[in-house]
């Protein structure tokens, strides 16, 4: 079991300027906090800047009431403590106003994680809480009720979302999760009916396994290690773009003929450092580590096709949007969109999960990146670069054109102008 090193004051910290910097609460918005084993509870104070939070400002109060800190405690602190007498296992709860969660809260609905098996595995139990009053006892009683009928992410009545961890981190995990299936599933009805998983098809994802030999690599080259700073940087790029979200989404780059670096499994992507990414050759890995469960399509991508040097599995909320319905995209909307994307293939569910190798079949260099159905999408490119550049023309492409359906009908670029683009580019 992993120790956690990092101080109550400090987590909070990081995580509240985290949330704070996606934009997924306020100055004035928003709370967390941590419970320890001697049932000292450190949390945000009221009335303070979340925008620059700092360490000395978080607030602890102890089990018999005393404070410790320059402030008083969140006004909301009584429904934190109410969690934390219902449910023994929740160590950490964050509490915010992200805009798509709180469209579902004054909707009176809560968002179905079924979208994608990530969404449903991070989100664990969704409920519902009926309003009251910011900070009173009532409210406290109202979330309590909730965690004790075994919810994990509560939606409050025309106000904002509660959710709950085994520590901060995976709290946010799951707040972060909740937020983009909410995100999801708001830019999905813009263009028809969501399609979401059955119990079967989530277990087609849940079952997947990945088994490989370990092997002691030898010293890194120049080369490993440029590459290992490169997805690094974008990694936390596409975090902080939102184009990744923490906790799904692969990034390879291929190493050699039959070898590739990619991201480790179960570890926040925004917070990986250049020795976390696992060394893949042929059919073993690096000792020590747990490659990404899509390692094998990765695989299969490389040995199929030799130009590509680097792909990304990746949940933009808008793309993603496209994988959840039956809407076709159509990058013949801007020539940039055409050149960069050419024609963008939809691959059935579940194909990524499986290690035939098929998966390798839906890209090409003539069109290098592909929609996952129910699980984001697929890019490729000549260099780690190339593959986020895509990947952001991509989720840009998909913006746009969700947006345009609100103004009028979506046109196309006609043939004649592809072609244009297809002499101007050398597109073969």
């Amino acid at each position: 079991m992993n120790r956690q090193m990092t101080h109550p004051r400090d987590q909070i910290m990081r995580t509240m300027e985290r949330i704070y910097r996606y934009r997924m609460t306020t100055t004035s918005g928003g709370n967390l906090s941590i419970r320890e084993p001697d049932g000292d509870i450190w949390i945000t104070p009221a009335r303070v800047d979340k925008g620059s939070l700092t360490r000395d400002v978080v607030v602890r109060v102890a089990p018999d009431g005393a404070i410790e800190g320059p402030h008083l405690p969140s006004s909301e602190f009584p429904f934190h403590q109410a969690v934390y007498e219902v449910r023994p296992d929740i160590r950490a709860v964050v509490h915010a106003h992200p805009v798509a969660l709180v469209a579902f809260s004054i909707c009176r609905q809560t968002p179905d994680t079924r979208l994608f098996h990530q969404a449903r595995f991070m989100c664990g139990r969704t409920g519902f809480a009926p309003y009251a009053v910011p900070g009173s006892r009532r409210l406290g009683g109202n979330i309590a009720e909730a965690f004790r009928a075994g919810c994990d992410s509560v939606i409050l009545e025309n106000h904002g979302v509660v959710v709950g961890g085994t520590s901060l981190s995976h709290a946010f995990q799951r707040f972060e999760a909740f937020e983009f299936a909410a995100k999801t599933v708001v830019k999905a009805r813009q263009m028809g009916d969501v399609r979401y998983l059955t119990e079967g098809q989530l277990d087609q994802a849940y079952t997947r396994s990945v088994t490989l030999e370990s092997f002691e690599p030898g010293p890194p080259t120049a080369h490993e290690l440029e590459l290992r700073r490169q997805l690094c940087l974008f990694l936390r790029r596409g975090c902080r773009q939102r184009l990744l979200i923490s906790t799904e989404g692969s990034f390879s780059a291929r190493l050699g003929a039959d070898s590739f670096l990619i991201t480790p499994t179960q570890q926040d992507r925004e917070s990986l450092d250049v020795s976390d990414f696992v060394l893949v050759q042929g059919d073993r890995r690096e000792a020590g580590k747990k490659a990404s469960r899509a390692v094998f399509s990765h695989r299969a991508i490389y040995r199929k096709h030799p130009h590509v040097q680097a792909i990304v599995f990746a949940h933009p909320v808008n793309a993603t949007a496209f994988s959840v319905t039956e809407s076709t995209f159509d990058s013949r909307t801007i020539p940039e969109s055409y050149v960069f994307l050419r024609d963008v293939h939809r691959v059935p569910y579940g194909v990524q999960y499986r290690q035939d190798g098929r998966i390798a079949d839906f890209v090409t260099a003539a069109s290098p990146a592909a929609i996952l159905e129910n699980d984001g999408v697929l890019v490729t490119g000549s260099s780690v670069l190339d593959a986020f550049d895509r990947l952001e023309v991509l989720e840009s492409t998909a913006e746009a054109v969700i947006n345009a359906h609100a103004i009028g009908e979506v046109s196309a670029m006609p043939d004649a102008v592809i072609c244009e683009l297809r002499d101007a580019f050398r597109i073969s």
